[in-house]
């Protein structure tokens, strides 16, 4: 893959697999279900990058597979979610970058990434709560800020104070289409007439 030369930001998408994905959807979609969920939801995050590079963090074979047939640049997944996004953030600025995407792939909402890339070169971490208030389904930061990724329950307020540690402005995107994530079967109530469910 080759970055535009206009790029200042690059996505980044972590993958843990699509057939072992979504566990706790397990009691409402059979494994099939849950693979076909998780490669539609890849789907709509590399969608929504439009013209950005992407770079997808998985070594897990079925997503590397449909990393390649979309002609992706991948790297291994070094196994956390926090060590993924930073690796994924260490790729993007080797592309050229100044700025980068983490967005997770259980977004059945979105449809586009750029209200995440206006900062640009700016000392700014664009943040996206989750719609339980609990969650980080998105943010962007400049890749060369001290920026510590803290995923986990309760990361969007751990997000919060380590940006403002790494000396950046915090700025709380609200938009529900980028917070709006798949996580438990209520979800999947909320989303009955966009999700097969079976």
């Amino acid at each position: 893959m080759t970055t535009p030369a206009a790029s200042v930001t690059g996505v980044v998408i972590p993958v843990r697999g699509f057939a072992d994905g979504f566990a706790r959807l397990a009691g409402r979609l059979d494994a099939d279900g849950r693979a076909r969920l998780a490669r539609r939801l890849a789907d709509c995050a590399v969608d929504a990058a439009a013209e950005l590079p992407v770079v997808v963090v998985s070594s897990a074979p079925d997503v590397r597979a449909w990393a390649d047939e979309r002609g992706l640049e991948r790297i291994d997944d070094p196994r956390s979610l926090d060590e993924a996004a930073d690796a994924g953030r260490e790729r993007v600025r080797a592309l050229g970058c100044a700025r980068v995407v983490v967005v997770h792939a259980d977004l059945p909402r979105l449809r586009s990434l750029a209200e995440m890339t206006t900062d640009e070169h700016r000392p700014v971490a664009a943040l996206v709560a989750c719609h339980r208030g609990d969650g980080t389904p998105v943010l962007s930061v400049p890749v060369a800020a001290p920026f510590r990724f803290a995923y986990g329950p309760g990361s969007f307020r751990r997000h919060e104070e380590h940006a403002r540690g790494a000396g950046l402005t915090v700025r709380v995107v609200r938009d529900p289409d980028l917070a709006f994530d798949v996580d438990e079967p209520q979800d999947l109530d909320a989303l009955a007439a966009e999700i097969p469910q079976g």
